[in-house]
């Protein structure tokens, strides 16, 4: 099966360029497809300097959905937010005080690899960090989602008036050009080796080394789901959002590319639990603990991601449904795993075409998340109802529009988000509905 390699690299252009990423591209283009993808035959998809977040997007998407493995070389300068606190990777037109509506939010790039399966996903990267970005990284790792395989580094802030060049990724792309692919950890230090020594008297911090399982420049850190080895399962289930880029009107025409939240079945199974609560209902055998024969597979994630592509949405929703009330019956409400479920079941509602259900699915994320305790201002919660504003402006019927609308703007009282005149929006779409009827 051939693979697909994204070569990106991104920086601004003018005197907010921390790295020269657009160099290192001509190194990677002679590289033979097959070695850069590591498969017999291979797509490359090339991004040099892209103007537009949404240009990004929708060649990773491209990218996420191609059949067979993917291989991502990114090079670029990570910048952070000033109002969410989080980071970006910077485009050509990217600004500090435009961070949020210039450049390409880190998160997104989970978001779309959710669905890709376990060890089909390598992404190789070189980045340089801002001062905001490299303070944020010293407190979590960087990561990719919990099925992909991240290797490179972070370099920190480069002196004033210096811009860095992309050592690491140029090393890869030399040690490639030999013809020869080693595996990925093996190719992530030579490279490492080879960029060292090259940057051997840089002053400054050191790098922050990413590689699935390993420590951060020295310093161990605690396991993460998004930050061990595919085969290791994770501890709990994690929540990737990412805010849609704006909210489509009730009448709406085509709604522009929104990063999808698609069920990560290229994530490990669910994790192990103690054997005093199983995961699936046990057997009343004395001196044992078995699963019932319908108890749900250990791995659903591959059988929901077979579903959605062959188009058995309702398949998939059964699917997500058991797990989730299994989630419900061992954890409890407001759970990370029910939530989890939840999130799940709202997007492949969406992937169905089907914007009402996805609307009550993301209103009821949100409002379970706020019944458990989480502030109306965690991005979380935010991005629920983000989604659930998105998927409202899609619902063709006019009477299920005006429940959802009032259902809606009473929790957008509760939680407005940070994107100005959103409760003022629902309330002049509602309006206009009510003329309707």
């Amino acid at each position: 099966m051939p693979g697909t390699v994204l070569l990106l690299a991104a920086s601004p252009v003018g005197k907010g360029c921390l790295v020269d990423a657009a160099s290192v591209l001509p190194v990677l283009a002679a590289v033979a497809p097959p070695v850069l993808s590591g498969t017999d035959t291979a797509n490359v998809v090339e991004l040099a300097d892209p103007l537009e977040p949404q240009a990004v997007l929708t060649r990773l998407r491209a990218a996420a959905t191609a059949p067979g493995p993917l291989t991502m070389f990114l090079t670029g300068q990570l910048q952070l937010d000033r109002r969410q606190r989080l980071p970006h990777l910077a485009l050509a037109r990217t600004t500090p005080a435009t961070v949020r509506y210039t450049a390409f939010p880190w998160r997104w790039i989970a978001d779309e690899l959710r669905l890709r399966p376990p060890g089909s996903t390598t992404v190789f990267v070189d980045l340089h960090a801002d001062a905001g970005a490299w303070e944020f990284l010293a407190g979590r790792p960087l990561t990719a989602g919990r099925s992909t395989e991240l290797y490179g580094r972070v370099a920190p802030p480069p002196p004033r008036r210096t811009v860095a060049q992309p050592a690491y990724m140029r090393a890869v792309a030399t040690l490639l050009r030999s013809g020869h692919r080693p595996h990925p950890a093996e190719l992530h230090q030579q490279a490492l080796t080879r960029a060292s020594g090259e940057e051997g008297a840089r002053r400054g911090a050191a790098d922050l080394v990413l590689a699935p399982g390993r420590s951060w420049a020295g310093q161990p850190w605690p396991p993460a789901p998004e930050f061990t080895t595919v085969t290791a399962p994770p501890a709990e289930f994690a929540t990737v959002t990412a805010p849609p880029p704006g909210f489509a009107s009730v009448t709406a025409s085509p709604r522009p590319p929104v990063p999808s939240q698609a069920p990560p079945a290229a994530a490990p199974a669910p994790p192990p639990v103690p054997p005093a609560t199983p995961p699936a209902p046990p057997v009343s055998v004395p001196g044992r603990t078995e699963r019932r024969a319908c108890a749900p597979s250990p791995d659903p994630h591959g059988e929901i991601t077979a579903a959605v592509r062959d188009g058995r949405h309702e398949d998939a929703l059964a699917l997500v449904a058991r797990w989730e009330r299994e989630a419900l019956r061992t954890h409890g409400r407001g759970s990370e795993q029910v939530l989890h479920w939840m999130e799940v079941r709202a997007d492949l509602a969406m992937l169905a075409g089907d914007a009402e259900r996805s609307c009550r699915g993301w209103l009821a994320l949100a409002v379970t998340r706020l019944d458990a305790g989480q502030a109306p201002g965690a991005p979380e919660v935010e991005s629920a109802v983000d989604r659930a504003h998105h998927q409202w402006g899609r619902v063709a019927d006019p009477a299920r529009a005006r429940e959802l609308g009032s259902e809606l703007a009473r929790l957008r009282q509760r939680v407005p988000g940070r994107r100005e005149g959103a409760l003022d929006h629902v309330r002049r779409q509602l309006s206009q509905l009510q003329t309707q009827a």
